[in-house]
């Protein structure tokens, strides 16, 4: 961690044992204390505990960062306790407004020192219980969840078949470092909208610039989650979200598409929500390229830097192949052969008499070879179409080029302190990192010039490292071949661990496996 970012921490300690001191001293001196004690920070949480007779270790936990604030607003309430103030307002006040709320108690003509003892003789109704028990459990559970790790489930196929459909993961916030929410002011456990009633579940009154402790780096063939780059803008109605983002449908309008062009023109329907960086929706995608890689896929194999990358042993990719006779393969015997067939149906299809798609890992290949209905050597790998994905692969202008999600690139990794020299060529695939990530102005002047915030520039010095991201199934898969780099403030952890999975009932092979 920065010691910048360290020395705001504990500035922030500091100020929030040091505000309530100038109420604390006249408590203080209610309870037989000097009052100067209030005014030395730490010191006076020390004081307080000793008054209120608890545990005085809890003070040092109170330099534990971030921790620590949490920590202090438990010193408070036990102290508003020895003035016999035990309402739940009364707490709420010591823990969230102390600055204001320990004057006010010490000028109250109701406050009155009863010490430990009198403590000890209140007893909290039922409810009580129940609620500080709850507040405890949020507490901790939010710091867990922001600082250690964090639940998450899969949703689609896109990493099949390494990781299935209903899979439930611990994603580690340590791999990488946790990250401190960019939107502090949000409902615990909810994550951009609230249920039923469909609202943003945060508020952007305040917002914190992008900050991550104990970094650690993102390595290549990492599973990892992040927060969907390209879903900062998103049309906020069913079908679209994340699935078809607003700048995707606007593209789509600007080629005419009658659809997208119908959508934009009814924003009373599909309204544009605009999400800060922590509140996009997850995503999960292996780290196929890190900073500085050179990415480029030939006929379905991907080269990281001019060498063929590692293949996930689970991945899966498309196959054609011919029954024996012309034959009919069901699901059933698929799955009874050993073979994985999803229940989506996209695993698994015909696409003429006797001639069958299906999508496959290593050992399934091998496998489906040795399978007596299949006719040998009619196994093909399937491989994209130019025309098919031309107008959606990032960065949006190759048709010239003709990529396809197969035949891809090669394009070069954003890292952190390399320059790069802006040209009409390599302007479309750098212009959103450059505007939108690193957040400057940038415009072209289309004679061969650039305007960085204002100025002219023909190069450019990256802020932040870059990541590529693709899903261990390829052709099932919306990942950074449609929508570019993941920035390193995107990143959330690394996939760590299958605690459950369910398809039909617990798949319990699966539980507990490690991720890899």
């Amino acid at each position: 961690m920065p010691i910048n970012q360290l020395l705001v921490i504990y500035l922030i300690s500091l100020l929030l044992v040091w505000l309530p001191s100038f109420g604390l001293a006249k408590l203080f001196k209610k309870a037989g204390r000097e009052s100067w004690k209030a005014y030395v920070p730490f010191y006076n949480t020390w004081v307080m505990q000793d008054i209120a007779q608890r545990p005085k270790h809890w003070v040092f936990w109170q330099f534990i960062p971030v921790v620590g604030w949490f920590i202090t607003p438990g010193i408070f309430i036990e102290f508003a306790k020895v003035f016999c103030r035990f309402s739940f307002l009364d707490h709420t006040a010591a823990a969230l407004l102390a600055p204001f709320y320990f004057p006010w108690l010490a000028n109250h003509k109701d406050a009155r020192f009863i010490g430990a003892e009198g403590v000890h003789k209140h007893k909290k109704p039922s409810w009580r219980e129940w609620v500080d028990a709850a507040i405890f459990a949020i507490v901790a559970a939010t710091l867990i969840r922001t600082f250690v790790f964090e639940a998450y489930t899969i949703p689609s196929s896109s990493m099949e078949k390494t990781l299935l459909v209903n899979d439930f993961l611990f994603v580690s916030k340590l791999s990488y470092g946790p990250r401190i929410p960019n939107t502090p002011l949000s409902v615990p456990f909810v994550h951009n909208y609230l249920p039923k009633i469909n609202t943003k579940s945060y508020s952007t009154l305040i917002q914190l610039p992008y900050t991550r402790w104990f970094e650690g780096p993102v390595k290549r063939n990492d599973c990892v989650v992040f927060n969907f780059p390209a879903g900062d803008t998103v049309i906020h109605a069913e079908g679209f979200e994340s699935l078809r983002p607003y700048n995707q449908i606007r593209r789509f309008a600007e080629l005419g598409h009658q659809e997208s062009l119908n959508v934009l023109n009814n924003p009373a329907e599909f309204p544009v929500v605009v999400h800060p960086v922590d509140k996009t929706d997850n995503y999960i995608k292996r780290c196929v390229g890190v900073p500085g890689d050179t990415i480029k896929i030939v006929n379905g194999i991907l080269y990281v830097s001019g060498r063929p990358a590692f293949v996930p042993p689970a991945s899966a990719t498309y196959y054609i192949f011919r029954s024996k006779n012309n034959v009919s393969i069901t699901d059933d015997f698929l799955r009874e052969s050993g073979i994985r067939i999803s229940p989506d149906g996209n695993d698994f299809m015909p696409i003429g008499q006797g001639t069958y798609r299906i999508n496959l890992s290593l050992s399934e290949l091998e496998l489906l070879k040795t399978l007596p209905v299949v006719e040998a050597g009619s196994i093909t790998k399937e491989i994209a179409n130019p025309e098919e994905y031309s107008y959606q692969l990032f960065p949006y202008y190759d048709t010239a080029h003709h990529w396809s999600a197969d035949d891809y690139g090669p394009l070069w990794i954003p890292k952190k302190g390399a320059t790069i020299t802006l040209t009409a060529e390599n302007y479309p695939i750098y212009e959103r990192a450059i505007r939108n990530y690193e957040n400057n102005t940038l415009e072209t002047t289309g004679n061969g010039s650039y305007v960085i915030n204002g100025k002219p520039a023909n190069t450019y010095t990256f802020k932040y490292d870059y990541f590529w991201m693709m899903g261990d199934n390829r052709h099932n898969s919306q990942d950074s071949r449609f929508w570019g780099f993941v920035p390193e403030t995107h990143i959330v952890g690394k996939a760590w661990m299958i605690w459950f999975s369910y398809e039909n009932g617990p798949r319990w092979k699966r539980l507990f496996n490690i991720i890899k």
